[in-house]
């Protein structure tokens, strides 16, 4: 979903972001599909796969306590580091 102030995704942006929900959480490798988490608003190709309970869950969510996040010794890049693998896993296949 984008702020009525955002620009509208170009099609390459919206098949990126369509391929990052479709694959399992990039923190707890929960099932797909994911959300697609924005690292910066707006940059839609730094999009990371995360379950809701990893992105918006109070406890365990990026927005919340990031407890899951500690445990496993994750940040935002590391979680982009295993979608864009995961990504170029896809692609490969």
């Amino acid at each position: 979903m984008r702020t009525k102030n955002s620009k509208a995704l170009t099609a390459a942006e919206a098949a990126h972001v369509k391929a990052v929900k479709w694959l399992p959480c990039s923190v707890c490798d929960a099932s797909p599909p994911s959300d697609a988490h924005h690292i910066n608003q707006g940059q839609h190709y730094t999009t990371v796969a995360l379950c809701k309970d990893c992105h918006q869950g109070s406890f365990n969510g990026i927005h919340g306590q990031k407890r899951m996040w500690t445990i496993m010794k994750m940040d935002e890049l590391a979680a982009l580091n295993v979608t864009l693998q995961r990504l170029g896993q896809r692609s490969a296949a």
